[in-house]
C-alpha cells in the first residue's frame, strides 16, 4: 500500500473563542470624561465628575488638584480591559458609558491618569509577605498624622512609620496632635523637631484655623489610629460629612474603628481630606533603606564609608564618626535610626 503524504490541510486547529482575531489595539475612548475617585466600595468606584462648560470644554480651574470641584456624582466599574491595575480613593479616572450620574446608571472606567503620588503601606513585616503593597491613596500632597496626646497615649513608633510612607510616597507630612487640653504637647514635639515636620496643636472645642490653613488647596490624606479623634476633627472641618466617632476603650486604651473605608471630602474653603480607617499597624517592608536615608540629605555622604549591605543601625556603621567630627547634628542621627529601626519592625513602645 502507498503510504500517504500529509500536508497542512490534515492538521486540525482548534478554533478561537471568538469570530475576531484578537488584537493589542485598545480603543482610545477620546470621548471619555475626566472623574476624582471619592470612595471605594465592592467594585463600584464614586467618582465626582467635573462640570462642563460652554462647547462641552472641562474648566481647569475645577481639576482635582486642590481647587474646589463642582459636578456630579457618578457610580462606575473597571473596565475588563484595564485587567488586576486597581483603583483607589484619589485617582484621576477616565469614564464613558452613561455618566449621567442618574441614579442606577453605571459608568465604566477605562483609563486611570499617572499618578503624582501613591501612599501605601505593606501587607506585614514579615519576611514571607515578600513586601506585598497596599495602596491606601492616590495622588494626595500632604500626610496629616492625627495622634492624640492622652486618652490614647501617643504612639512614636507609630508616626516614625507613617513618615517613611511619607518619605516613600514623596508627600510632605504634616503632625497634628489633638486633645492638648489632656497633656501638654512639648515633648512630642521636641521629639521631631530635628526632622523639621510641621505641626498643629488642637483641643476639644478650641479653634481650628491652623490646620485649616494647613489644608487650604491641598489633597490631604488623613491617617491615625483608632481613638484619636480624627472622625470628629473631620466632621468639624466638613459639617455635612457625618463621620462616625467613638470612645476609648478605659481598658485596653485603644480607640474602636468607626471609619471602615476611605473617603474623599471636599472642604467648604477650598482643598480636599481623604479620610481613612484608623489603623493599628503600618507595614513597611516595601520601603528601602535608601528611600529612608534620602530624607536626610545632610547624613548621605556620611554612609560612603559605611560597609556593603550596612543598615545604619549597627556599630560597624560609619555614620557614628561622621557625626563626631561635626558633620551633622548628633538628633539627626538619633532619629535616622529611630525611623529605620520602625521599618524593620521593632515593636512598638506603647
Amino acid at each position: 500500500m502507498r503510504k500517504r503524504e500529509y500536508d497542512e490541510d490534515d492538521v486540525r486547529i482548534r478554533p478561537g473563542k471568538g469570530s475576531r482575531p484578537r488584537t493589542r489595539i485598545r480603543p482610545a475612548h477620546e470621548d471619555a470624561v475626566e472623574g476624582f475617585v471619592v470612595a471605594v466600595d465592592r467594585g463600584r468606584y464614586t467618582c465626582l465628575v467635573e462640570s462642563v462648560g460652554e462647547k462641552g470644554r472641562r474648566r481647569k480651574k475645577d481639576r482635582a488638584d486642590g481647587a474646589a470641584m463642582s459636578g456630579r456624582i457618578v457610580v462606575a466599574m473597571k473596565a475588563r480591559e484595564l485587567g488586576r491595575k486597581g483603583i483607589v480613593v484619589g485617582d484621576r479616572v477616565a469614564l464613558v458609558g452613561d455618566v449621567s450620574g442618574v441614579s442606577d446608571t453605571l459608568a465604566r472606567v477605562v483609563r486611570v491618569e499617572p499618578r503624582t503620588s501613591m501612599l501605601r503601606r505593606s501587607a506585614d513585616d514579615t519576611d514571607n509577605t515578600d513586601g506585598i503593597e497596599r495602596p491606601v491613596v492616590a495622588n494626595a500632597d500632604q500626610l496629616v498624622i492625627v495622634t492624640a496626646l492622652a486618652d490614647p497615649q501617643p504612639r512614636p513608633r507609630m508616626i516614625d512609620r507613617m513618615l517613611v510612607a511619607a518619605f516613600d510616597a514623596d508627600i510632605e507630612p504634616l503632625l497634628c496632635l489633638t486633645k492638648s487640653d489632656l497633656a501638654p504637647p512639648d515633648e512630642l514635639i521636641s521629639l521631631y523637631a530635628p526632622l523639621g515636620v510641621p505641626y498643629v496643636v488642637l483641643q476639644k472645642g478650641g479653634a481650628l484655623d491652623g490646620v485649616r490653613e494647613r489644608l487650604h488647596s491641598r489633597i490631604s490624606v488623613l491617617v491615625g489610629h483608632s481613638g484619636v479623634g480624627k472622625s470628629t476633627l473631620v466632621n468639624a472641618l466638613v459639617p455635612d460629612a457625618n463621620r462616625a466617632v467613638s470612645h476609648v476603650n478605659a481598658v485596653t486604651g485603644r480607640g474602636r474603628h468607626t471609619s471602615t473605608s476611605a473617603v474623599a471630602l471636599e472642604l467648604p474653603e477650598g482643598g480636599w481630606i481623604i479620610d481613612t480607617p484608623g489603623v493599628r499597624s503600618f507595614g513597611l517592608a516595601h520601603v528601602s533603606v535608601e528611600t529612608v536615608l534620602a530624607g536626610f540629605p545632610d547624613l548621605v555622604e556620611g554612609t560612603v564609608e559605611c560597609p556593603k549591605g550596612c543598615n545604619h543601625l549597627g556599630d560597624e556603621c560609619a555614620l557614628d564618626a561622621w557625626v563626631s567630627a561635626g558633620h551633622a547634628d548628633p538628633a539627626r542621627l538619633v532619629s535616622l535610626r529611630r525611623l529605620l529601626a520602625s521599618r524593620e519592625g521593632t515593636p512598638d513602645d506603647d
